[in-house]
């Protein structure tokens, strides 16, 4: 039977009950997050291999007000919030998708407590935000030429803007 994919957008105090009922089943929660505004390979790449660290994968994605907070570029997120949210739960490796507001995750995190938090390789583990209220911190490498910045680049090259 398919989950409905909609089903899988959790509000945060949904999500907080969720992770509390996943807890006393004694289900290990992984959380990461991203914008994910053009969707591609690597992103799948990655939250496969985030997914491979426990029971449940949470993926946080910034909000368009926070995604422009993080000086994407001119015009970015290029799609709204909801509809990033909703390709994003769509993949079979994410559990739930919830979007926040912040700049950064850390007060979600600090909500949650997820018992793996998962980052890309780019990051040195002092450099994760929330490092401090998960189990544990899992880099993981990022594939090369596989980010929206690059495919945008891509784009734009072959349209010679």
């Amino acid at each position: 039977m398919q989950v409905e994919t909609s089903r899988k957008l959790l509000s945060r105090p949904e999500l907080l009950r969720q992770r509390e009922l996943w807890r006393q089943a004694g289900l290990t929660t992984v959380f990461t997050n991203g914008v994910f505004d053009l969707l591609h390979r690597g992103h799948l790449l990655s939250l496969e291999a985030a997914a491979g660290f426990g029971d449940r994968l949470i993926v946080a994605v910034n909000s368009d007000c926070s995604a422009r907070s993080l000086n994407k570029g001119e015009g970015r997120p290029f799609c709204p919030e909801n509809d990033r949210a909703l390709l994003v739960a769509a993949l079979e490796a994410v559990d739930v998708v919830v979007i926040f507001d912040e700049p950064t995750p850390w007060e979600l995190l600090k909500e949650l407590r997820p018992d793996v938090l998962v980052k890309g390789a780019g990051y040195r583990l002092e450099q994760v935000v929330g490092r401090e209220f998960a189990g544990r911190v899992e880099l993981i490498p990022l594939l090369p030429e596989h980010s929206t910045t690059d495919l945008v680049e891509r784009i734009l090259k072959s349209l010679k803007l």
